[in-house]
């Protein structure tokens, strides 16, 4: 071993080596091994980035799961009622996981002013309502305030603001369909206390946010009685059992649906990311392979006196493939130190700073998101070194067929 390890070190270090023809392949591998990592520390990043940031702005307009009247339809707007006196409610105890519960209902309407209109899905909240996400997409002025008596402050979208030319402060009146199409719709006179921006176009272009007893007031609902309510649960990644689960507390009457059966096409479309992520992650691994075995090849040849001296001073075959194999792990080592390096400064740069932009109308987010996992990256690392230098294997093989007789009349 101990042998090994010296000759190892002097191949990697020795003058002869760096003066040798394989110098400038042994580069290029090392750079493969480099660029690789940091295009699959990206892809990973921004991938798993993307994703999480597209689950918690869809949960933060429709909580993680909905529980609503079985009778009720599948449209954006609440139609029958659902009896606040529940179970499971203000606190949701015979299901683990469940961080918060909120009693919601939303209204179809239309804001006009003296030059436009707009359509508009009014979603009423109470003061239990979780504000969390949204103080993270205030724009301008304040989070409305439901704690109190009913009022008319509204949470607008930056969207319907340009379109309606509203800034905080300003008043408008919506109007508000009831049952009978006949019947004088209802009018409201609300005014803008704050602006916010998800960049999420498919809910901003629609909501705006008003006190929910104007709902119950408009729909001659009793005050026990609300649209829906919004579930929200610690780990993402249990979504569909914490679903069953929520169905299975709830009465006969009641019936539930998480958000990607709700938004099926936007969460098909990003379970699409973890293929794509995979796809490239094997197609990195397999090129710096690559370039490592034509380097291993190189030295090989190049080393082939060298080879048939330890033969004839008797040392196996697997104990000179092994110093091979050591000078190869070596230089996958100097190809991930720059490829860490490189990358996640790429990728903190991109966190902090937002360097690379999208487009919002197609990723619904204004720029690439990211996020640095310390085991994501450890995986990528060790999985690269593994799977590298098991591929290295196969054509070390070689150094079994070379006879010490030859190559030393080679040199």
């Amino acid at each position: 071993m101990n042998l090994e390890y010296f000759i190892a070190k002097r191949l990697i270090r020795g003058k002869e080596h760096k003066s040798s023809i394989s110098a400038p392949i042994i580069k290029i591998a090392i750079a493969a091994i480099a660029i690789g990592l940091v295009m699959m520390m990206i892809a990973v990043a921004t991938g798993v980035g993307l994703q999480r940031k597209i689950r918690e702005k869809v949960a933060a307009f429709n909580g993680h799961i909905q529980i609503f009247n079985y009778d009720n339809n599948q449209s954006d707007v609440s139609v029958n009622p659902v009896s606040i006196n529940q179970d499971f409610y203000p606190e949701f105890n015979t299901v683990e996981g469940i961080s918060h519960i909120q009693a919601v209902a939303t209204k179809g309407g239309i804001i006009r002013t003296a030059d436009t209109f707009e359509g508009i899905i009014a979603k009423g909240v109470g003061a239990d309502y979780n504000w969390d996400p949204f103080r993270d997409y205030l724009v301008e002025g304040r989070l409305p305030d439901y704690s109190e008596k009913r009022n008319e402050e509204v949470l607008i979208s930056r969207y319907l603001a340009s379109r309606l030319q509203f800034k905080p402060g300003d008043e408008f009146w919506a109007f508000f369909l009831k049952d009978q199409p006949s019947e004088i719709p209802n009018q409201v006179k609300f005014t803008v206390v704050g602006i916010y921006d998800s960049g999420f176009s498919e809910f901003d272009s629609n909501y705006m946010f008003i006190d929910l007893r104007h709902v119950q007031r408009m729909n001659r609902w009793k005050p026990d009685q609300v649209g829906s309510f919004e579930v929200f649960i610690d780990d993402f990644d249990e979504l569909e059992q914490k679903g069953r689960e929520v169905y299975g507390s709830t009465v006969s009457t009641l019936d539930s649906q998480t958000i990607s059966g709700k938004y099926y096409h936007i969460f098909e479309w990003l379970s699409l990311f973890d293929f794509n992520i995979a796809i490239i992650i094997g197609i990195m691994i397999i090129v710096g392979g690559i370039n490592m075995i034509t380097a291993l090849l190189v030295l090989i040849l190049e080393r082939t006196p060298m080879i048939g001296i330890l033969k004839a001073q008797g040392c196996s075959n697997w104990s000179i493939r092994k110093i091979f194999l050591y000078n190869a792990a070596y230089l996958i080592g100097v190809g991930l130190f720059w490829g860490n390096l490189i990358g996640l400064g790429i990728l903190l740069l991109q966190k902090y700073f937002g360097i690379i932009p999208l487009d919002p109308e197609t990723y619904y987010v204004s720029t690439a998101p990211v996020y640095v996992s310390g085991w994501h990256i450890l995986l990528l690392n060790a999985g690269t070194l593994v799977l590298c230098l098991l591929m290295l294997l196969i054509p070390s093989y070689i150094i079994t067929r070379i006879s010490p007789a030859r190559s030393i009349r080679f040199e």
